[in-house]
């Protein structure tokens, strides 16, 4: 059980997806205007990322590694990833039409999602059991909503300063994601 805890406070905050290891950041700018839109965009992924982690390592484990057919790894995650977000998608439509509107194009974008996709290379490359991908599958999309809700405080915080002409909008954006990052890096000696 201790493994489990060191292992996800380490993607979380550690080797957070966002922050740490650069995944995943068009979404974290795209969607990080509105507190609203930032937890909508953190709960599909943790959705997205949780169902793709561990029907990636059932793939690999039971078809790809059974079968000899490791070099369609790349390929068969996509086509996981893309049916997940097409399900959450029509999820979201059906049921929560404001988010889906407030989220836009930037729900789509889940699926060429660098960060889903490196999740999944990520339990495989380390040969994480089921259990372990579960987690860090989890943990890894729990700190993708972390970071992305935090930086989306900040945001809206931003709006409140003056901010000079040649930083506003992304400018400012990328500065604070940058300053941000530098602070998660704090937390490397941890584990």
């Amino acid at each position: 059980m201790g493994d489990y805890i060191v292992l996800a406070i380490s993607c979380i905050l550690v080797k957070n997806i966002l922050l740490s290891q650069y995944l995943g950041n068009c979404p974290f700018l795209g969607t990080s205007k509105k507190m609203e839109t930032a937890v909508g965009m953190a709960m599909a992924v943790i959705f997205v990322l949780v169902l793709a982690g561990v029907i990636t390592w059932l793939v690999e484990a039971y078809i790809l590694k059974r079968f000899g057919l490791e070099y369609l790894r790349t390929i068969s995650f996509i086509l996981v990833i893309a049916s997940l977000v097409q399900f959450v998608e029509m999820f979201l439509k059906k049921s929560m039409p404001a988010l889906y509107a407030g989220l836009g194009i930037f729900l789509p974008l889940i699926t060429t999602n660098c960060a889903v996709m490196g999740v999944c290379l990520i339990n495989i490359n380390e040969e994480y059991t089921f259990m372990q991908s579960l987690v860090s599958s989890f943990a890894y999309a729990a700190g993708f909503g972390f970071a992305l809700i935090l930086f989306a405080g900040v945001r809206e915080r931003i709006l409140l300063a003056r901010v000079p002409k040649p930083l506003q909008d992304t400018s400012i954006g990328l500065v604070t994601a940058g300053m941000l990052s530098l602070a998660f890096f704090a937390f490397k000696g941890m584990v």
